[in-house]
């Protein structure tokens, strides 16, 4: 067995490559950073031709945080559909027996204010803050049950919530709200200012996975029964951004002010994820780590990295 990891230098792709090397399970990763370039068709056909690949695990993405969404919706959409249909389509034509697909809650409808059910996937609009990249991330799953449908192929779709964790990207721009409230705190701190801006109002609610659960989630759908529903992943809990603020501020130990800035969008109200199914699929597992762990590990890496972050 052989497992593409696909983005494996991206955040969640870093995390996978880490522990496939740990498992000692045979891999090989390729990005763009790696010179391999998905939304090119025949650089990525001769990838696949040179190395036999049983298994995807599809972590590209070319994505960042709300101000991302709204500054680059083409560029998004663009290169996020270029680089699904073309893994999808050249892992049919080299036989790949199983396409492992993570897609971002971000995909469901953005004015529901209830717990995110796999049947409610449909039921409405996105937010327009991640308007093109949802829709790009959830017309791979249209692909992958068009391909099942057509050709048999086994696919695993993943729903899931924000990440975080270490190796994340701390900036304005590309991170989400952990980690670019985890910068700001940590400079804030260092350099002894007495406010730190949050964006929003801070009332959205929003859950958060751990990147190595998330990790865990993904090996586990190597070998699980293939089914071609989409499955929610999370602990179907949610914190409001404001809590989250004051989470981080108590672990930082930042004394200073948090100022939040309503001319900043706040996204979609509320997302909390429902996992009855991923309890029913995955053996009645539940990602373990608790929010208060997974930012005190979050906000270690970033202190000891802090160059490279």
């Amino acid at each position: 067995m052989k497992i593409l990891v696909a983005g494996g230098t991206g955040f969640l792709g870093l995390h996978v490559v880490n522990r496939l090397k740990k498992e000692n399970l045979p891999f090989i990763t390729a990005s763009l950073s790696q010179g391999i370039d998905f939304r090119n068709y025949k650089q990525t056909e001769k990838f696949f031709k040179e190395n036999k690949i049983d298994t995807v695990i599809y972590c590209a993405a070319f994505v960042g945080g709300i101000s991302y969404g709204y500054e680059k919706p083409a560029e998004s959409y663009y290169n996020n559909i270029l680089m699904a249909t073309n893994l999808i389509e050249l892992s049919r034509i080299y036989k790949v027996k199983r396409f492992i697909n993570p897609i971002s809650n971000c995909s469901y409808p953005g004015h529901l204010t209830k717990k995110l059910k796999e049947e409610l996937w449909w039921d409405g609009p996105l937010h327009e803050s991640v308007l093109a990249y949802g829709i790009a991330r959830k017309a791979s799953w249209v692909q992958t049950w068009a391909y099942n449908k057509q050709y048999g192929m086994d696919f695993i779709n993943l729903i899931l919530p924000n990440m975080y964790g270490p190796s994340d990207h701390f900036d304005e721009k590309k991170s989400h709200v952990i980690g670019a409230l985890i910068m700001k705190m940590c400079d804030a701190k260092a350099e002894g200012r007495k406010d730190v801006i949050v964006w929003g109002s801070g009332k959205p609610i929003r859950e958060w996975l751990y990147v190595k659960d998330a990790v865990t989630v993904i090996l586990k759908s190597i070998s699980i029964t293939p089914t071609i529903e989409p499955i929610n992943i999370g602990i179907g809990e949610g914190i409001s951004v404001r809590a989250l603020a004051e989470l981080i501020k108590d672990i930082v130990g930042y004394k200073g002010k948090l100022v939040y800035d309503p001319t900043k969008p706040d996204g979609a109200p509320y997302k909390i994820m429902d996992n009855k199914r991923m309890i029913k699929h995955f053996m009645g597992w539940i990602p373990p780590t608790k929010l208060r762990d997974g930012i005190e590990e979050t906000v270690e890496w970033y202190l000891n990295n802090k160059k490279k972050a």
